[in-house]
């Protein structure tokens, strides 16, 4: 008998349609499975037997050929189990309704029970592209799954369930599609962060142009206090930025199973022990690593610094391309990571450098070195630098609650607005991402503004990349005021932005 059943594959964030063609006759028994599969599928054979034995279904007497086509294109995982078991269902006749329209993903165990599967948005919306309109999943993948406008999405718990279902027995009903409960998008609030003012119109101007940013400070002064509240004044994530980021994190395995849509923007925190895999991803089968984790939302790096140089090194392409690309012998994976970044440090190892309440007890060359950790390009590459002072007794004790979160949340999306009209067309999502073919037809200046950034290019000695930034970030600041034009109030602010390269890198 011959049969054929759809399932999907994925490597990295590439799905695809797989077809399942099998060939079942009498002869010697054999199990064959082709079509460059790797261990996991050639292990898939011994899975399945125990699954159809555990059911009363012995195909040990049996010949059969599995093609997993197209045979050119490498596949991995056990993902194919469940393809391949329905193909055997429907070639041995327990299955005889038409299949062409499903396609059915998943592992399944010894006991015939399908387990939770890594990468099922990513093979939905695809198997919903190439017209798939009945999705076998795993039960626990069901709700993940059923985001995806125009399936019907099937959670199957185990092999026996699905026989029942096709033989009119018992029929599994389609998966509810998930909407996420609002009442999860609860985030802290600037409000709490007392004093901090500059910091604050700092994170306003890069959540406006989803600007990189590093603050500088004392230890105590609320560096992680508020970087962890950024998320809280980034626009809303839309639906396609959503679909993205849920589906960089159902590959890593890191989605809620109860609530399997992310709606909120990622904020990850990374220890300064993280290595560059840990970092930006890799593995024999690439995985995405911290920053496409955090892409459309923030990567925060505590402690700078303490970071390995050549980890913070592995970060210089990615920002600046807004991708990661991942190179092993079976080809080569890219991930989105269009992330801000927010970083934090001391000035210097305990921390009191130019702390005029503190007394430093570093030596000279201990400060050089220390922030010699950080190299110039990584610099670069972060638009807007800020410092933190130590707080005063009145400000810590200040019983007046700061400015709210949606109130700066407000004058941000405004700004994303403007930068949305202007970049209609172009693939541009914000200021920061602006291209050097349109930066000069995206920023123009005013003549006041122009004077000073020439001066200022001289003087300061900026890179061509430090130039860029600048006219990005006054670019921002210009759009928060309304301005279609940059003025020299917009350009001085996002010079002094970058003062802290003088002050402590000597740049």
């Amino acid at each position: 008998m011959y049969a054929q059943v759809n399932g999907m594959g994925l490597f990295g964030m590439n799905a695809f349609r797989v077809t399942a063609e099998i060939i079942t006759h009498r002869g010697q028994p054999a199990f064959d499975i082709v079509g460059l599969g790797d261990m996991a599928v050639q292990e898939s054979k011994t899975r399945i037997k125990g699954a159809l034995s555990g059911l009363g279904i012995n195909v040990n007497g049996q010949r059969i050929t599995v093609n997993l086509a197209p045979a050119d294109v490498r596949k991995s995982g056990s993902v194919y189990d469940f393809t391949i078991i329905a193909a055997i269902l429907y070639a041995n006749g327990i299955i005889d309704e038409d299949l062409s329209d499903c396609a059915f993903i998943g592992e399944v165990s010894l006991s015939g029970a399908l387990t939770f599967t890594t990468g099922v948005l990513s093979m939905a919306i695809e198997a919903m592209k190439s017209g798939i309109k009945r999705l076998f999943v795993p039960y626990e993948n069901a709700r993940e799954a059923s985001v995806v406008e125009g399936l019907q999405v099937y959670g199957v718990k185990n092999i026996g369930d699905l026989i029942d279902h096709f033989t009119g027995r018992t029929k599994i009903i389609p998966e509810i599609p998930f909407t996420p409960d609002k009442a999860l998008m609860q985030i802290s609030d600037m409000a709490e962060v007392k004093g901090q003012l500059l910091a604050k119109h700092a994170l306003e101007v890069a959540a406006a142009g989803f600007h990189n940013v590093l603050l500088v400070g004392p230890p105590g002064t609320g560096k992680s206090m508020i970087s962890k509240r950024v998320p809280s004044i980034l626009p809303p994530m839309s639906f396609e930025e959503s679909m993205e980021t849920t589906g960089i994190h159902s590959i890593a395995g890191q989605l809620d199973r109860n609530n399997p849509i992310i709606t909120q923007r990622p904020f990850r925190s990374v220890s300064h022990t993280a290595s560059a895999v840990g970092l930006i991803g890799g593995g024999s089968t690439p995985k995405p690593g911290e920053i496409s984790l955090a892409h459309n939302g923030v990567l925060f790096l505590d402690e700078l610094p303490e970071f390995d140089r050549r980890t913070l090194e592995t970060l210089r392409q990615p920002l600046e391309d807004g991708v990661i690309t991942i190179s092993r012998a079976q080809g080569s994976v890219t991930y989105p990571c269009d992330i801000m970044l927010v970083a934090a440090m001391n000035p210097c190892p305990c921390g009191n450098y130019g702390n005029p309440k503190g007394n430093c007890t570093c030596s000279h060359k201990m400060i050089q070195n220390y922030l010699g950790r950080i190299s110039r390009p990584v610099l670069d590459r972060i638009d807007i630098q800020v410092e933190m002072p130590q707080l005063s007794y009145d400000e810590i004790s200040e019983a007046t609650v700061g400015e709210s979160s949606t109130a700066i949340s407000e004058r941000v999306m405004k700004a994303r607005e403007i930068q949305e009209k202007r970049f209609k067309g172009t693939g541009i999502r914000s200021n920061s991402k602006i291209t050097p073919a349109y930066l000069h037809e995206m920023c123009p200046v005013d003549e006041a503004a122009a004077k000073l950034l020439s001066a200022s290019f001289d003087k300061l000695g900026l890179s061509a990349r430090a130039y860029d930034r600048i006219l990005k970030v006054a670019r921002t600041c210009a759009d928060l005021a309304g301005s279609e034009i940059i003025r020299k109030s917009d350009i001085a602010s996002a010079i002094s932005f970058r003062s802290l390269d003088r002050k402590y890198w000597g740049g």
